[in-house]
């Protein structure tokens, strides 16, 4: 066991060494019925005012709670669908009967994340959005994270079935990096493969009791990362929600999927069981199990490669010899003609060279020219017949007769579908034990962990297959305060790179050299013989593919079991990742201490132990530490009669390989009536390059990833053997090709000092009641971001020997490329807004839209952003759970997004608009507390992508029976 593991495990003596002696205590019992038809109402929360002792009605309506507090004490009953209540308590001999009456719950719920203390949404000082555990069940999705998506402002990337990131206010993609992502305020990002897991890990789906999603900048109070947001899944309480419930889901999806011919089943099958042992102590445990074939990436486009970006062009495998397909693999190493032919010439591998520049030199007098070697080779005809010289005749023919001229060619691909594993499936199991060491303090020990099969967009399709992660807790919480540490294990299994995989099938059965030697030997050969251009290259793509492995043959079958099972650091496509992360952090509120405001102050402190084996990290040699440190204070205060409150929050945070960062944050809440406020904030956010950012060494087909720390420049001996800059590498090269060889071209690359991003945002808000049923929230805000983390293309000579860099720097053969972090020049400044309403109509018809828009401004030309959001979002919700008060319910959601230019280091491109209908029809069966739900995401079943080189999503019918869910 670690050192960190056992300071985790030593927090659970921290609180039981000794408890002061108790005073006497009382036992306060009753039962909360409905008004209108007495019947009683469970999963109430009944709260003595002023503190954080309470308790939870059973399913007959009945609670129970013991305090040692002085009597008379007022009790405060609150349950979504009922208007809250407080009722006057003077002592515990006599129950107490409370009716609750029914009414609209809009305005009336209560978020912590906002301050990181309970205030009604209505008062929050930010943007923030709230599904509770109705909206979650009344949802027209197939998950309570897809409904997320259906929330102002967010965009929801869609990397596979069971791989989809959250994201608000731009600078989407897969695993968002500046958007937090909390499960019972776990981080929930894997700390080595560096993406957020979402749902894949984490809480099951019976298991949810809420979601608070913080728009915009929230890093002044929860770190690094929260540049854009923070997502906040919360489970439920087993002293509220007790015995056993599961919920079985079936249907099927891919009808009438052009990337395969039947449609194929879906499962979802999840199980809870939670049970108030005592008054004091309560567990609960869940599982969930998800079973599919996944959604297939079938873009077929043609990319044109640009260093570490690229950008799609014209062309298709039969028109472009160098063709390079989104969603196929292998096709990436690509070559210039020309260059492979004077590489071919005058290379090492040719041992005919030092004659000929002897003869030549003999007969001229003079040591002879590149063009009078290449002459040479292409007029003396006994070289076209033996086979050994063959190839130079031709190739000194193409290059002596223009037949290659600036073209390049790739290598035959491999089509995504059958490289990556689409069987997907996710196995999740939660649990946690409550104990109550007094009235005010609860100690809990929680655990979540999950494995499956998923499928990744990255700067590569990842095939996630039977990953594993693990989140544990150990969390001690009082009234006014919360001591917290747990553990992020990870475990990537058996995850591995379509790219690589598909490199290393190709050159299983021919490497790459003798391909394009051939392939160039060939081209020309047929050029010589008067074939036109096109049948040229068809002619020398067959003949270089004599041999090749075909999917689903043994041989291909081989080729890729071996690449697959062998780490990338052994020249395989496996990552064998076993990072962990350790994270311990407290919070005090000081409100009972500090009466002129609510202060409230709090600390910690997060280690990162990066073990890669040397496939992902530069830890070959060891697992690498990194360390960080952070604290940060609040300070709010009800001005003006309590009609202004206003928030000044600062919050400090130190990683060891940067610079510390001070974070403010400044609020403003003004009342104009009642249920109706103007918020005004301005949020500083930053991100810390990410473990990826910093300690990166993965080699790739086309070059070695580094991270940004100084101690790759010298690792690399970047100051004995310099590298240059990609653009200046391809210049040298066109000047060879143009027979006018000028080293002077190149330019020394400046890797710089990595330092972290940062954002500053200003927003303005409004939230009200205009009636007791409608409920209008808006926002406005601009943003100013600096030091955008990106990647910068460089390369140098394979031997990194200075003498022989021009000469080696000639060819991609002899060039090794590499790829670093580093911090953009370029600031972009970002607007945008969304509109919701809400109302509730007679009878419990629920009537949601929502507008949102972002976009930025001032960039710069030739400057990667990766903003990727669409201009305009829109999302159209109507529905009743109890239709004339009866048992049936539905409930329909249109979604619709804008195009938009999708930037990534996987590819660039336009991703189309779409319009999305989800609908479902519930039936309840009150007697079991079960549900009966028919439904449908993407009912029309239009295809549609939400990011470059991503599936193709159609539509998901299914049905499902949950018992116990209400």
């Amino acid at each position: 066991m670690s050192k960190y593991s056992r300071c985790l495990a030593a927090l659970s003596l921290l609180f039981f060494f000794t408890i002061a002696a108790r005073a006497q205590t009382t036992t306060i019992s009753g039962t909360v019925r409905n008004s209108t038809n007495k019947e009683p109402v469970p999963f109430v929360t009944v709260v003595i005012k002023g503190t954080g002792s309470g308790t939870y009605t059973d399913e007959k309506g009945n609670f129970k709670l013991t305090t040692s507090r002085a009597f008379p004490l007022t009790l405060e009953f609150t349950s979504i669908g009922f208007t809250a209540k407080e009722v006057a308590v003077s002592g515990g001999g006599t129950p107490v009967e409370v009716d609750l009456v029914p009414g609209s719950d809009l305005g009336t719920e209560v978020v912590i994340s906002a301050s990181r203390v309970p205030e009604r949404i209505l008062e929050s000082p930010v943007s923030i959005e709230r599904m509770n555990i109705g909206a979650i069940r009344a949802a027209a999705a197939p998950n309570y994270y897809d409904g997320v998506a259906n929330l102002k402002g967010v965009d929801l990337t869609t990397s596979s079935l069971t791989f989809r990131t959250i994201s608000t206010r731009g600078f989407n993609g897969s695993g968002n990096l500046r958007f937090n992502q909390l499960v019972d305020g776990m981080d929930n990002q894997a700390p080595g493969l560096n993406f957020s897991v979402g749902n894949i890990i984490g809480l099951t789906e019976l298991d949810v009791d809420n979601v608070e999603l913080l728009q915009g900048a929230s890093s002044a109070l929860y770190g690094s990362g929260g540049m854009n947001g923070t997502l906040l899944m919360n489970s439920k309480n087993p002293f509220k929600y007790q015995g056993l419930s599961f919920q079985v889901k079936h249907g099927y999806m891919h009808f009438d999927d052009p990337a395969q011919d039947n449609a194929t089943p879906y499962y979802d099958w999840s199980l809870r069981y939670a049970k108030k042992i005592s008054e004091k102590f309560a567990f609960r445990l869940s599982g969930q199990f998800i079973k599919a074939d996944d959604w297939q990436a079938t873009d077929y486009r043609n990319l044109q490669r640009n260093n570490v970006f690229s950008s799609l062009k014209d062309g298709n495998r039969n028109t472009d010899p160098n063709y390079d397909g989104v969603n196929v693999f292998g096709d990436e190493a690509s070559a210039s003609l020309s260059a492979l032919a004077q590489a071919g010439i005058f290379g090492p591998n040719n041992p005919t060279l030092p004659g000929v520049i002897t003869n030549l030199s003999t007969s001229l007098g003079r040591a002879p020219t590149q063009q009078e070697i290449v002459g040479h080779y292409a007029t003396t005809t006994a070289y076209a017949g033996n086979p050994q010289t063959l190839p130079l005749y031709l190739m000194a023919n193409g290059l002596a007769r223009g037949y290659y001229g600036s073209q390049n060619v790739s290598r035959t691909g491999y089509n995504e579908n059958t490289l990556v594993d689409y069987d997907t499936y996710n196995v999740k199991v939660s649990g946690a034990l409550h104990y109550k060491i007094t009235e005010n303090i609860e100690a809990i020990l929680a655990g979540n962990w999950g494995t499956g099969t998923t499928v990744y967009t990255g700067a590569d399709r990842y095939s996630i297959k039977n990953l594993k992660m693990g989140q544990y807790k150990l969390e001690f919480r009082g009234r006014n305060w919360f001591l917290r540490g747990y553990t992020i294990q990870e475990n990537s299994g058996d995850a591995y790179t379509a790219t690589t995989a598909a490199v290393a099938i190709n050159r299983a059965w021919k490497a790459d050299q003798t391909w394009f030697g051939q392939y160039a030997s060939f081209y020309s050969g047929a050029r010589m013989a008067g074939l036109p251009d096109a049948q040229a290259h068809a002619l020398a793509r067959d003949s270089a593919q004599v041999g090749a492995y075909l999917p689903g043959t043994p041989a291909f079958q081989a080729a890729f079991d071996s690449a697959v099972n062998k780490s990338i650091s052994k020249g395989g496509a496996k990552f064998e990742d076993k990072s962990d992360m350790y994270h311990f952090e407290g919070q005090y509120n000081l409100s009972d201490h500090i009466k002129f405001a609510e202060v409230l102050v709090g600390a910690n402190f997060r280690r990162y132990v990066l073990n890669s084996s040397g496939t992902i990290f530069a830890d070959s040699t060891g697992t690498i530490g990194i360390n960080e440190v952070g604290g940060y204070a609040q300070v709010s205060k009800w001005v003006l009669e309590e009609r202004l409150k206003l928030t000044v929050s600062g919050r400090y945070d130190k990683n060891e390989n940067f610079d510390g960062r001070f974070t403010p944050r400044a609020t403003a809440l003004l009342k104009v009536a009642k249920d109706n406020s103007i918020r005004l904030s301005y949020q500083q956010a930053y991100r810390f390059p990410s473990t990826q950012d910093q300690w990166i060494n993965l080699r790739t087909p086309a070059s070695i990833l580094i991270g940004g720390l100084p101690d790759f420049y010298s690792f690399y001996n970047f100051g004995g053997s310099p590298a240059y800059t990609a653009e200046s590498i391809v210049a040298y090269r066109n000047s060879i090709n143009n027979g006018t060889p000028n080293p002077t071209l190149l330019q020394e690359a400046d890797f710089g000092t990595l330092k972290p991003e940062i954002a500053n945002s200003y927003e303005i808000g409004y939230r009200g009641l205009l009636t007791p049923k409608l409920l209008v929230d808006a926002y406005g805000y601009y943003s100013q971001y600096k030091d955008f983390l990106g990647r910068k293309a460089v390369g140098r000579g394979a031997s990194a020997d200075p003498a022989k860099t021009f000469t080696e720097l000639a060819s991609p053969f002899t060039t090794t490329n590499y790829s670093f972090v580093s911090n953009s020049e370029n600031t972009v400044n970002a607007l945008g807004w969304g509109v919701s309403v809400n109302y509730r109509f007679n009878k419990g018809y629920d009537f949601g839209v929502n507008v949102s828009g972002d976009q930025l401004n001032d960039v710069d030309s030739g400057l990667v952003t990766f903003f990727n959001t669409p201009k305009v979002r829109f999302n159209v919700t109507f529905g009743n759970d109890k239709v004339n008060n009866s048992n049936w319910g539905f409930n329909v959601l249109y979604r619709w997004q804008d195009e938009m230019l999708w930037q990534g280091t996987f590819g660039t491109g336009q991703v189309e608009s779409f319009g999305s209908l989800d609908a479902m029809i519930s039936y309840r069966l009150p007697k079991i507390k079960s549900l009966i739900k028919l439904g449908a995401t993407n009912l029309t079943n239009k295809y549609y992508t939400t990011a470059f080189g991503n599936p193709s999503v159609g539509g998901l019918y299914y049905v499902s029976f949950g018992y116990n869910v209400f």
